[in-house]
């Protein structure tokens, strides 16, 4: 029977009206870069398709900008992803100075130091900016402040907080002169409010980690969303009872993404302090290594799931999520997607928090520390599969040389292997992938028109051991300091013996280089990558200098002293990649990928090594990938773009293949995410080539920009 065409032409014609609609108001959503990671939602997607799989080999540098404040040899890094809003480019520097460029030139405009007459402490990933009728400004951390500065001239605004910042140490319900709080990841706006979360120390005295609203206009704290809960909140019996009082952590490091439509701000947080120990923080935790809605206006939950019960292993969500929209089972769903530094990746339903794809609870190992109460089950998304692997064992041993399987395969003798979720042991245990696998802070980035995932993974096995400390002081201070330094986890970048790494400096034999005056001070005010103590009492800080100084016979307390009741508290001996005698990480590569995942199926569709060391291609052996750090960027044009390798280069691959197809050898690492924008109709791509940071190769102080040759 011949169909009626009455009917159906009309009926595809609206229908094809209505998608073609919908996919220019998408594309039209996606042409700037004037948010952190491109938009609210965290996507790292452009429609932006000047630059294509067929012309990408015609890519030059259009401008390099260089900051000029690099420190020596790797102390520095930049972090930062560009925004462009306002038609300038803000950026920061190695130093944190904020920067505003011209972003078809990349000349300066204006330039704020927040550190004039002082030295600048840790890393930023980059600036937010609200604006309000003529008022337009640029919110900025920089040490325990919140800045908000006038978009056009870079002056501070008078009006907001004191003097143009607020302390994001006040609000926390202690006392602010005693915590280390500060911020590496922009905050999110939401109307007239900037969420934000903050970064903190990992010791045992680390401040809580509470996310704030401030008002945008004044500075004042709008609301406050208390993920250490406190009684009579949701949560709080997930804790030891007065655990709240004592115990830090649980702090949304990574930055956070925003469904302005819904209200909701979607906020992953990190693990409670300290990270390798729960003795005295018995329960679940909530909301430690949550992934957490909220009312954005309100700062209420709406709904929450912990991604890792009672955290041992430093498994902090590591990156803004992602919002994404996929199809299963013949529905649209609008969902929000997690990774983690497991590999794994967790989809929910943005509106109601449910999973997309089961979660299921498998039982974990139990720890045999005192006192430690390991959570039985660890939650496992059935679909999509882990883009890491999630265990070690002999089999998994590097293979790159006889030598270097024979030099790990002694080097972990002893000690424990296994699953993602061994508890950490005084036998010492390979934990991989690690704190530095899986998913980093760069997160990853969405193809809406395809819904596939792209995210780039490390596979870097550490070797940790744990060591019970006693409490009580004994008589010498040296071996007090030695206590103080270990908490509050300097074994972190100096290492157990102070031996220091290839990143951060021994500090054996200190009395021959430093003047005692000179560490306090530093302790004080923190420098570079080091951030200040303030929670060192002056009592340790002379314990501490002490044990650094080797002052071997110092007294602590006076002789006769009644003796107190021994307790302990375990901690580690630092986050020790476990390498080879060469310093190739010891697990068989890939040791960085780059991954494609389809989330309407939960398949990944390919997965290639990212990055690679050219002595090893020389000798025969395939692209390894290398430690990588920083984010992707897809374009609708059918490119990824990704730096972030320790080879130092910029790369581009064709999305559907997973094919290498354009690279390019930056001054310095890119350990960045990029970002893409049109000027005069021209497309430009730029990242920042900083270097330095934890990946350890020299540091850098430029951002490049990228265009077609004219």
């Amino acid at each position: 029977m011949p169909r009626d065409r009455s009917f159906f032409t009309p009926f595809f014609a609206c229908f094809i009206l209505a998608i073609v609609l919908a996919c220019t108001k998408n594309r039209e959503a996606h042409t700037t870069w004037s948010v952190y990671r491109g938009d609210a939602g965290s996507t790292g997607y452009s429609t932006l398709d000047e630059i294509t799989p067929e012309n990408v080999n015609q890519l030059e540098v259009a401008w390099t900008y260089h900051t000029g404040d690099a420190r020596e040899g790797n102390r520095s890094a930049i972090q930062c992803n560009p925004i462009i809003v306002n038609g300038k480019m803000y950026v920061t520097s190695p130093q944190l100075k904020l920067v505003a460029l011209e972003p078809g030139t990349g000349k300066e405009l204006w330039k704020f130091d927040p550190f004039v007459n002082s030295e600048a402490t840790g890393v930023n990933r980059g600036v937010t900016y609200w604006e309000k009728g003529t008022d337009k400004r640029i919110f900025f951390s920089a040490g325990p402040h919140l800045y908000a500065l006038n978009a056009d001239n870079g002056s501070l605004i008078p009006t907001f907080g004191v003097a143009g910042r607020v302390d994001l140490r006040d609000g926390l319900g202690r006392d602010p002169s005693t915590l280390a709080v500060w911020a590496t990841s922009p905050g999110i706006i939401y109307g007239d409010l900037l969420i934000q979360g903050t970064a903190l120390g990992e010791g045992y005295d680390a401040a809580p980690g509470f996310v704030r609203a401030y008002d945008a206009a004044t500075g004042k704290i709008a609301w406050t969303f208390h993920t250490i809960p406190q009684p009579g909140e949701y949560g709080h019996d997930t804790w030891d009872k007065d655990a709240y009082t004592q115990v830090g952590g649980t702090n949304s490091w990574a930055g956070m993404t925003l469904d302005e439509k819904l209200g909701l701000v979607f906020v992953p947080t990190g693990s409670p302090a300290f990270d390798f120990y729960g003795g005295n923080r018995k329960g679940e935790n909530l909301f430690g290594n949550c992934l957490i809605a909220l009312d954005a206006k309100t700062g209420t939950r709406k709904w929450h799931h912990q991604l890792v019960h009672h955290d041992l292993w430093d498994y902090d969500l590591p990156a803004p999520p992602t919002l994404v929209t996929l199809h299963k089972d013949g529905k649209e769903i609008d969902a929000v997607a997690q990774v983690t530094k497991m590999g794994m990746v967790f989809l929910f339903e943005r509106e109601s928090g449910e999973p997309v794809y089961p979660i299921e609870e498998r039982p974990v190992p139990k720890s045999d520390l005192m006192a430690e109460e390991t959570w039985p089950t660890q939650p496992f998304p059935v679909k999509p599969l882990p883009f890491v692997r999630h265990n070690f064992t002999e089999d998994d041993i590097t293979n790159i040389s006889q030598a270097s399987h024979d030099y790990v395969k002694a080097k972990i003798t002893g000690a424990r292997r296994g699953s993602i979720y061994t508890p950490p042991s005084t036998d010492g245990v390979v934990q991989f992938p690690g704190t530095r696998g899986g998913a980093e802070w760069g997160g990853a980035s969405f193809d809406p028109e395809t819904g596939v995932l792209y995210v780039n993974a490390n596979e870097i096995p550490l070797l940790i051991k744990m060591k019970a400390m006693e409490m009580s002081d004994g008589q010498l201070l040296a071996s007090a300091g030695e206590k103080v330094y270990t908490l509050n986890n300097c074994t972190m970048c100096h290492g157990a013996d102070r031996a220091g790494t290839g990143v951060f400096p021994s500090l054996q034999n200190l009395a021959k280089r430093k003047k005692e005056d000179a560490v306090r001070t530093l302790l004080k005010t923190g420098r570079g990558q080091m951030p200040a103590f303030p929670n060192i009492s002056a009592t340790d800080k002379d314990a501490l200098i002490a044990y650094l100084f080797d002052k071997k016979e110092a007294s602590a307390k006076p002789a006769n002293t009644p003796s107190q009741p021994t307790t302990y508290r375990y901690v580690h001996d630092g986050w020790n990649a476990l390498t080879d005698q060469e310093g190739y990480p010891g697990v068989k590569p890939p040791w960085g990928t780059l991954n494609a995942i389809d989330l309407n199926t939960g398949d990944r569709l390919w997965q290639v090594p990212l990055g690679e060391y050219p002595e090893l291609i020389k000798k025969g052996i395939p692209p390894t990938g290398t430690q990588n750090l920083g984010g992707t960027m897809v374009t609708a044009s059918g490119l990824v773009f990704v730096g972030a390798t320790r080879d130092e280069k910029f790369r581009a691959f064709d999305k559907k293949t997973g094919k290498l197809i354009w690279e390019y050898k930056l001054p310095a690492g890119g350990y960045a995410t990029p970002a893409t924008y049109s000027v005069d109709g021209r497309q430009y791509i730029v990242i920042a080539a900083g270097g330095g940071g934890k990946v350890g190769s020299p540091s850098g102080d430029a951002y490049v920009a990228f265009a077609l040759k004219k």
